[in-house]
């Protein structure tokens, strides 16, 4: 199966491609094909995932032999000496993780999409770039090169943007699909200067090749290892990771995404884009293993931003930006997770994958009915729509980390991992992160009081949605809640378990077992518990048209309110005072009073230059020489004319007389 896992990102690819082609023709325009291609790589998936992980299992239970790795390639073009640039596909255990959670969210996205985006004109174009983001993430996943990888980044980041501005009419969307762009685009800046850098320490692209040599500590050319330039690559990497993972400082593009269609933020939030940074650091593991400044980056940057977004959701009012800070959040937990250990971050971002997918489709069905994004336009839900409140309540509390459902295993695997690391960053993330499990508990409170809670507080008569809709969440909230259940620490099932299946090493699994600390477990449920005490106390009474108590808070609630003052920094000081009001002139006058004026005047010295060499050259010295010439010629050819008459009789003479001078001189010598 291994060897035609590339179908699993072309038949999307290819998806994307019959829908633009043909999908208008079709009777549900073109949404058929998408649905059919992602349901086929699902099943691919499943079958793969059955052969990998299965190899896995057995190198774990008997102790030896590697993790499953299978590569083919396929030569593009040299580039220098002793390498090439391959188009390779890498299969792993790491790789059938995403393959599943990719295909999975997608395929349940594509069939809720039937009802929400019924009746739009635009529907089978976004059903085509549906598919195509979902090839590009696949594609990102699956490269077995920086290069390659590189290029489903970018192709990832086209997708977003060509989805999060789908209703381009609106300039809010426009605005936030060219603010996710940019920002995204500024991170890549980092991404690039750690794939160059990375190639010339290693004079390779393959990550595997990558790989071994800092495992045998060594780099291009058998010189041992320089650990500074690995660490100054990997944490322009983390750059990379910033912007397309939405960590502090440039996460602000995130919650505006939320502009773009409900079912596309699912895709976003749960499996694709925000979820490629993460994979990035997953991916480069081992690189990271050998670069502690790196690691502490991570961990730092991580913690910042899982404390720093659950605080921002705690004051929004659109339901749906409240789920964008919570996944910037959790993205952070991941971050920092990957600081320690590689099982809990992708532990994490898999479990994260299926509950926050199923809480952005379950916001979107109550935007749907409710005709409002806007927490003070619900209320009393509960009893209308009875699928949607039971799933969206499953997907909360996974969310949530309550005991068994599958968030509750994989944060308290960050926690566990954290407290083993110990020292600086390994406290600030056990500390933090438990304070932010405590805040995951206490905004979702408030979500669930003022959505579900009360009366009807909007216009209109809302209802169930259609099964198209309730479908997917009820699909999605099977794994919400047991999925966790997959990597259980019990030191009996870790053979067989989420840590051996996506190993990418047995020596690293033998050395990193899954553990449960009973302690820090009580801690993180006690915060836990206290977060939503303290969303009961505040929202169970709350009257009709009193303000959120999380608006009350003076001025900790205006720094909340306008997200640390970040966004006034990136638009109005750095795009609008910088950029357009300071550099943009500046450009333009360099350009005009400089650039173009050392121009002007380089064109006049060289017409100057010209015309002197035409006129005193050209004019008077080639052409006079030539003239010159041609004159001299005419002349003597003029007097040599007389001479050659062609009278025969004068021909004679002229010989004649010739003879005579000729013996008179050679008479006179004889005579001397």
């Amino acid at each position: 199966m291994s060897s035609v896992a590339w179908l699993i990102p072309a038949l999307p690819a290819a998806s994307a491609v019959v829908i633009v082609a043909l999908g208008r023709k079709m009777p549900v325009g073109g949404a058929e094909i998408g649905i059919l291609s992602l349901a086929t790589a699902f099943v691919l998936s499943l079958v793969l995932a059955v052969e990998v992980f299965g190899a896995n299992v057995a190198a774990t239970t008997s102790g030896v032999g590697e993790a499953f790795l299978h590569t083919a390639r396929v030569e593009l073009a040299p580039i220098g000496a002793g390498d090439s640039l391959f188009a390779g596909i890498r299969i792993d255990g790491l790789t059938v993780m995403m393959f599943l959670l990719v295909t999975f969210v997608s395929l349940m996205v594509h069939v809720y999409s039937l009802g929400y985006l019924h009746g739009d004109e635009r529907f089978t174009w976004y059903y085509a770039v549906l598919s195509f983001f979902s090839a590009a993430m696949l594609l990102l996943v699956v490269s077995d090169n920086l290069m390659l990888l590189l290029v489903g980044w970018e192709l990832v980041g086209v997708s977003s943007f060509l989805l999060i501005g789908f209703w381009w009419e609106l300039k809010a969307n426009s605005d936030a699909a060219i603010k996710a762009f940019l920002t995204t685009k500024l991170g890549d800046v980092g991404l690039v200067v750690g794939v160059v850098a990375l190639w010339g320490q290693f004079g390779t692209f393959d990550i595997a090749a990558i790989t071994a040599m800092v495992g045998d500590g060594v780099q291009a050319g058998g010189a041992p290892l320089d650990t500074g330039l690995l660490s100054f690559a990997l944490i322009a990497f983390v750059l990379g990771v910033v912007g397309k993972s939405a960590q502090f400082p440039l996460h602000t593009w995130l919650p505006d995404a939320m502009a773009g269609p409900t079912p596309v933020s699912a895709l976003i939030h749960a499996a694709t884009m925000v979820t490629a940074g993460v994979f990035l650091v997953a991916r480069l593991y081992p690189l990271y293993s050998a670069a502690p400044a790196a690691q502490a980056t991570l961990a730092v940057i991580g913690a910042i931003t899982l404390l720093m977004a659950g605080l921002l959701a705690l004051v929004q009012e659109d339901i749906k930006k409240v789920l964008a800070y919570s996944t910037v959040s959790q993205l952070g937990y991941m971050v920092a997770a990957l600081a320690f250990s590689y099982t809990a971050g992708i532990f994490h971002l898999f479990t994260h994958g299926f509950f926050k997918a199923l809480l952005f489709l379950g916001a979107g069905s109550i935007i749907h009915a409710a005709h409002s994004n806007n927490l003070r336009d619900m209320g009393g839900l509960a009893k209308v729509m009875p699928t949607t409140f039971a799933t969206f309540l499953v997907g909360t509390l996974a969310l949530m980390a309550v005991p068994p459902l599958a968030g509750f295993w994989s944060k308290d695997e960050i926690l566990v991992e954290a407290a083993a690391a110990g020292g600086y960053t390994g406290s600030l993330v056990l500390v933090v992160g438990a304070l932010g499990g405590a805040l995951t508990v206490l905004y979702m409170t408030r979500v669930l009081y003022l959505t579900f809670a009360g009366s009807f507080r909007g216009e209109g008569h809302p209802h169930e949605s259609p099964r198209s809709m309730t479908g997917p969440l009820v699909a999605l909230a099977v794994p919400a809640a047991l999925i966790g259940l997959v990597n259980l620490p019990v030191e009996a099932f870790q053979p067989y378990a989420f840590s051996a299946w996506t190993m990418f090493s047995l020596e690293y699994w033998q050395t990193h077992p899954i553990a449960f600390e009973p302690a820090i477990a009580a801690v993180a449920v006690g915060l836990a518990l206290a977060g939503f005490l303290a969303g009961w106390a505040l929202y169970r009474a709350l009257p009709l048209g009193d303000d959120d108590p999380a608006r009350r808070l003076g001025p900790v609630s205006t720094v909340l309110a306008e997200k640390y003052y970040l966004d006034r920094l990136w638009t109005d000081l750095v795009t609008r005072t910088i950029v357009r009001d300071t550099a943009a002139p500046a450009a333009v006058t360099l350009n005009d009073e400089v650039i173009d004026r050392a121009v002007a005047g380089a064109g006049r010295a060289t017409v100057a230059t010209g015309r002197r060499v035409y006129d005193d050259v050209d004019q008077r010295g080639i052409d006079g020489v030539l003239h010159g010439l041609a004159t001299s010629t005419w002349w003597s050819g003029a007097r040599l004319r007389l001479s050659q008459s062609g009278n025969v009789q004068l021909y004679a003479g002229a010989m004649l007389t010739g003879v005579v001078v000729l013996a008179i001189v050679f008479a006179v010598g004889e005579v001397s």
